[in-house]
This record gives structure tokens, C-alpha cells and sequence, in this order.
């Protein structure tokens, strides 16, 4: 009988171990399989906002749980919102400017040297002219700004008339690779694009190819873009010519400001490249969660926040991956 009782003992034992061994490498499966399969909330994605204040109020104070994020309609999940300061400020800006008929520019160079010398030790800059068949790199990307601020020059005139500001962005933007750094450029131009000339004049033509494949390029590697447009009625170039308004609409699209004197040309570049060294020290590194599609492209997204006086600038498009 104790021989019996021992064995059935035993065999409840076996049975119970089984059981919880069994239900461990349940727990075990499940747990790998939901590390491996993205959130049913969507894919992760980073851009970069900015935080500016409206009707000239104090910058308003924004935390994660003031931003909303809506993808088409649908308003998707954030996850993070990180301020690009201290161990996240580094920044590679580019300055890219037209080398072409603007050659009373050289009297607002100084202000651009200014604003060089103003950024922070982790800011990276970079100079680079527009030229005909694309850009020219006068200064790679380095953190001694008086070296980048010696490379700017007197535009050489009609030397460069041809060039095209558009396709100046797209290819410098090909020479430029990412890395741990958020990227951002300034673009000093009239806006008219040499390579396609006055857009108005093509037959069945409204639109500048160069320009809209310069947005998407600006838009797919997550880069900023901010203009300066230096048309005006005196020099025969101005923003009622369709070409130049791709300048505002490149800045608008990626996230960035255009600016422009409506009186005419800007005596001064000094009060824009004010207004975009405070813009450069309010800006945030949000994380997102879109609804990835069946094949990865561009998103239509909406940064919103409801504190008063605030806006949250930034592309209005951004690259998710497919569905995994």
C-alpha cells in the first residue's frame, strides 16, 4: 500500500512539474514573439519640431503630454519628446548660398558671419555656394565656426546665374549623411531657378520639377530647411515670379521659416538670423507612432498642441516604414 501511495505521490509530482514547465514556456513564447512584432500602435518614427510662441507671448512651456500628433485624421500615440539641449544639441547646419547675380549681398555678409560665431560649440556649420551642375563646397562641416565664417565670399555675379537653387539643395543633400546629429540648412537665394528659367513661360507648365524633388529629398532625410529671399522688385526678381515662391514653400514644408522683405531688398539680414538663432534653441526631438502602410513613403502628419499662444512647427510629412 505505501508503495502505491508513493507512486501516485509521485505521479501527481511528475504532472504538476509538467504543468508548470509547460505553462513557463508559454509565457517564454509569447514574451519573444510581442519583443518581435512591432507595437499595434504603429512604427516608431523621430522628427524634429519647433517650438515658437505666437502674437510675441513668452515661449510657452510644452511637454509630451501637450502634443498631438495626427496622421491624415487620425490622431496616433506619442511617445517622446526631447529637448535638443545638453547632451542632445548637436546640430550640422549648412549655409547654402547663390553665387550668382545678388552681388550686393557682400554688404550682409557680416551678418551671416555674425550669426556663425553666435552658435554653440555643438553646432557643427558648413558653407557651400550654388554653381552650375551643383553645389560648391567651400567649407565642410566644422565646429571651429571662424573657419566657416572666413569661407563666405562675394557672390561672383553672372558667373553662376544659370544655377539652380533647387537642385543645388538635392544634391548637397546626397553628400550629406546622416548620422547621430539632427540637420538643418539655411538657403540664401532669389529663388529663380536657372535651369528651368521663368516656370510661367513653359507651355502646360505651372510647377518647377527641380523644386517639388528638392522638398521630397528635404523631407525623406528629415532635414530642416530655412530661406532667406533676397528678390526684389529693384533687381528685376520678385516673389510675384512663380519660381521664387518655392523658397517659402520648401521652409513651410520641412518644418523650417522663410524670410522676405515686402518693401523690397533686405538692407539687413541680422533680424531674420536673429529670429533663426531663437528658433534653433526651441527645438524637440518628438517620437510617434504612425500607422504603417503595406509599402514604406511618405505620411501626411500634423503636429498640433492646444497650450495658448503656442505653435509647434514641422514637416508636414515624414517617412514611415512598411508594416512589418
Amino acid at each position: 500500500m505505501k508503495t502505491i501511495q508513493f507512486a501516485l505521490r509521485l505521479s501527481v509530482t511528475l504532472s504538476v512539474t509538467l504543468l508548470v514547465a509547460m505553462a513557463a514556456l508559454s509565457v517564454g513564447t509569447q514574451l519573444a514573439e510581442a519583443q518581435a512584432t512591432p507595437s499595434p500602435d504603429g512604427v516608431p518614427v523621430k522628427m524634429v519640431v519647433t517650438v515658437a510662441s505666437r502674437h510675441g507671448s513668452d515661449m510657452p512651456n510644452i511637454g509630451v503630454q501637450d502634443v498631438l500628433v495626427y496622421q491624415g485624421r487620425t490622431r496616433v500615440k506619442v511617445t517622446d519628446w526631447v529637448p535638443l539641449q545638453g547632451d542632445n544639441a548637436g546640430l550640422e547646419f549648412f549655409i547654402l548660398l547663390d553665387d550668382g547675380g545678388d552681388t550686393s549681398r557682400g554688404s550682409r555678409l557680416d551678418d551671416v558671419r555674425n550669426f556663425i560665431r553666435a552658435q554653440p560649440p555643438t553646432t557643427k556649420i558648413g558653407i557651400a555656394y550654388m554653381q552650375t551642375g551643383g553645389p560648391k563646397v567651400e567649407q565642410a562641416l566644422t565646429a571651429d565656426h571662424a573657419l566657416a565664417a572666413k569661407a563666405l565670399h562675394i557672390s561672383v555675379g553672372g558667373l553662376a546665374n544659370s544655377a539652380s537653387p533647387y537642385t543645388s539643395l538635392t544634391s548637397l543633400l546626397k553628400q550629406w549623411p546622416a548620422g547621430n546629429d539632427h540637420r538643418e540648412v539655411l538657403m540664401i537665394s532669389n529663388g529663380v531657378d536657372g535651369e528651368i528659367g521663368d516656370v510661367a513661360n513653359l507651355p502646360g507648365q505651372q510647377h518647377d520639377p527641380y523644386a517639388e524633388t528638392a522638398i521630397e529629398k528635404s523631407q525623406v532625410a528629415g532635414v530642416i530647411a530655412f530661406t532667406i529671399d533676397t528678390s526684389s522688385p529693384d533687381s528685376g526678381t520678385d516673389r510675384m515670379n512663380p519660381s521664387t515662391h518655392y523658397l517659402s514653400q520648401i521652409a513651410e514644408e520641412t518644418g523650417g521659416a522663410s524670410y522676405y522683405n515686402q518693401a523690397g531688398a533686405a538692407i539687413s539680414f541680422a533680424p531674420y538670423l536673429d529670429d533663426l538663432t531663437h528658433r534653433l534653441t526651441h527645438q524637440y526631438l518628438l517620437t510617434f507612432l504612425p500607422k504603417p502602410q503595406k509599402k514604406a513613403g511618405m505620411q501626411e502628419v500634423k503636429v498640433k498642441t492646444e497650450v495658448a499662444h503656442a505653435e509647434l512647427v514641422s514637416a508636414d510629412k515624414v517617412y514611415v516604414p512598411a508594416a512589418r
